[in-house]
C-alpha cells in the first residue's frame, strides 16, 4: 500500500525542557578536508560544501591543509579583537537592560566570523554586513565611542538618529550600513563586485546573512547575478542554527547544507567551522584570492551557534533548551583560540585575565565619553533640523519650506512665544 502524502513541517531536535540535541550536525574531523587550488573546477570541490573545514582539533592543536600557519602575534591580535567584541556586547546589553539605550543585539558565540574574515580581507575590499558583525566595524577602525553614540542616537550619532541602534556604517572603513531586513545586502555586494570588475580593480566584496535569510528572494537573485557575471564576491551564510525563534531547518538546512545552495549555478561552496578563527581566515583568504584571479564568487557557510538571545526583545528560553549553547559541539570561539595559544606556549590564563580587565576598562571609558554627547534622557540633544540634511542633493522647495517653518517654531518657543 502506498504511503499517504503529508505535508512535512521541519522541527527542532530539542525544545525548552529537553536535553540539547545536535545530532543533526554533520561534522568532519579537523584537517580531514583537502584544500584545492583556486583554479579548481566547481565539480571537483563539491565535497567542501558537504564536509566541514576545520583547523583546530579537539586537543587545541592546528592541523591539516587549511592551516594558515599564522604568526602567534597575529593570533593574539585576533583573540584581542574577539574578546573586545564580547566585552563590548556585555556592556551594551547591560546598558539596554538599564533603559539607557532602546535596543541591542550581541554576537555572543559568533565573534570569530567577523574577526577571522576581517583579518583575511584587504582594506580596499567592500563589506556589506549583518547586524552581528560589530567586530568587523571595530577591526575596520570604528571607535567604540562612535558605536555607542549611534546606539544612543545622540549629537555624535553617525546616522543622525535615523537608524535603529547597532546599524552602523563607516565610509573610511569601507563598510556599508547595516540593514535590519537581512538579505538586501547580498545584491548590493554583488553589484559592487561587478563594478569593481568592470573598472579592472582587484578589490572584492563580502556580505553576510543568517541561515533564515537564504529563503529570501534577494539571496537567490544575488547568487544568479554573481554566477552569471562571475562577480568577485564572497557571500557568507552565518548558520547560527536560529532565525530569531525559527530553527534553521525551516529555511531548508535539513535537506542540504547552505553552502551547497550555489552548486547548481556553478558557485563553489565551503562549509566551515564558524567557531574556528583559523579555518575562517583560511577559507576567506582562499575565496578572496580566487575572486581576485577572476575565479568568481564563493559561498561560505559558517556553522556556529547564537549563544544569546536574538536581540534584547527576544527570550530564547521560550523556544530552545536553556543551556543549549554550552552543549554546542564546536565550542566557544574565544576559548578555543585562547586554549590553542596556551598549548603552543604563546599565551596564559593570567595574560587572558589581564587582557579582559584591560578591555573592560577601555569599554567603560568609551561609555563615559559617549554619554557626554547626550543620552535618551539627558542632553545635549540632536538638532531636529538635521532631519532635512542628506535627503536630496538639491532639496525641493517643499522641503526648504518645511525647514523654515520648523526653525520659526523653534525660535518662537525659545523666545517664549507660541506657534
Amino acid at each position: 500500500m502506498a504511503k499517504e502524502s503529508r505535508l512535512y513541517i521541519p522541527r527542532p531536535t530539542a525544545r525548552p525542557g529537553d536535553e540539547p540535541d545536535f545530532s543533526y550536525l554533520e561534522l568532519s574531523p579537523a584537517g580531514a578536508l583537502d584544500k584545492p587550488g583556486t583554479d579548481a573546477k566547481v565539480r571537483d570541490m563539491e565535497h567542501l560544501a558537504a564536509g566541514l573545514v576545520r583547523v583546530l582539533d579537539d586537543d587545541d592543536g592546528a592541523t591539516g591543509p587549511w592551516n594558515p600557519n599564522l604568526d602567534p602575534a597575529d593570533l593574539q591580535v585576533g583573540l584581542r579583537w574577539m574578546l573586545l567584541n564580547r566585552v563590548f556586547d556585555e556592556r551594551m546589553w547591560q546598558i539596554q537592560r538599564q533603559g539607557r539605550i532602546s535596543f541591542y543585539m550581541e554576537a555572543l558565540g559568533e565573534e570569530a566570523v567577523s574577526i577571522g574574515q576581517a583579518m583575511a580581507l584587504r582594506h580596499g575590499d567592500m563589506c556589506f554586513p549583518s547586524y552581528r558583525n560589530q567586530g568587523l566595524f571595530m577591526y575596520r577602525g570604528v571607535k567604540l565611542v562612535d558605536m555607542m553614540c549611534q546606539c544612543l542616537s545622540n549629537t555624535r550619532d553617525m546616522c543622525q538618529g535615523r537608524q535603529l541602534p547597532i546599524m552602523y556604517h563607516t565610509k573610511s572603513g569601507n563598510v556599508f550600513s547595516v540593514s535590519g531586513n537581512l538579505g538586501t545586502q547580498y545584491p548590493h555586494a554583488v553589484g559592487w563586485a561587478m563594478a569593481s570588475a568592470i573598472k579592472g580593480e582587484d578589490h572584492v566584496a563580502a556580505s553576510w546573512i543568517g541561515d533564515g535569510s537564504t529563503a529570501e528572494a534577494d539571496f537567490h537573485h544575488a547568487l544568479t547575478f554573481a554566477a552569471v557575471y562571475q562577480a568577485p564576491v564572497i557571500l557568507n551564510v552565518v548558520n547560527n542554527q536560529w532565525a530569531i525563534s525559527t530553527f534553521q531547518g525551516t529555511a531548508g538546512g535539513e535537506r542540504r547544507p547552505f553552502a551547497a545552495r550555489g552548486l547548481g549555478l556553478g558557485i563553489p561552496g565551503i562549509r566551515v567551522d564558524g567557531n574556528d578563527l583559523l579555518a575562517i581566515y583560511s577559507a576567506t583568504l582562499w575565496a578572496a584570492d580566487r575572486a581576485r584571479r577572476g575565479g568568481g564568487p564563493t559561498l561560505i557557510e559558517h556553522v556556529t551557534y547564537r549563544g544569546g538571545a536574538h536581540s534584547t526583545s527576544d527570550d530564547p528560553s521560550k523556544y530552545r533548551p536553556k543551556d543549549e549553547w554550552h552543549d554546542f559541539p564546536l565550542g566557544d570561539p574565544i576559548e578555543r583560540l585562547k586554549n590553542h595559544l596556551i598549548r603552543e606556549g604563546h599565551w596564559s590564563e593570567k595574560k587572558h585575565t589581564a587582557l579582559t580587565e584591560e578591555l573592560k576598562a577601555e569599554v567603560l571609558a568609551a561609555w563615559k565619553q559617549a554619554q557626554s554627547y547626550g543620552t535618551m534622557t539627558e542632553g545635549p540633544w540632536l538638532d531636529p533640523a538635521t532631519m532635512f540634511d542628506d535627503v536630496y542633493a538639491d532639496p525641493p522647495t517643499r522641503l526648504e519650506s518645511q525647514r523654515r517653518r520648523m526653525l520659526e517654531i523653534q525660535n518662537m518657543r525659545f523666545n517664549g512665544g507660541e506657534s
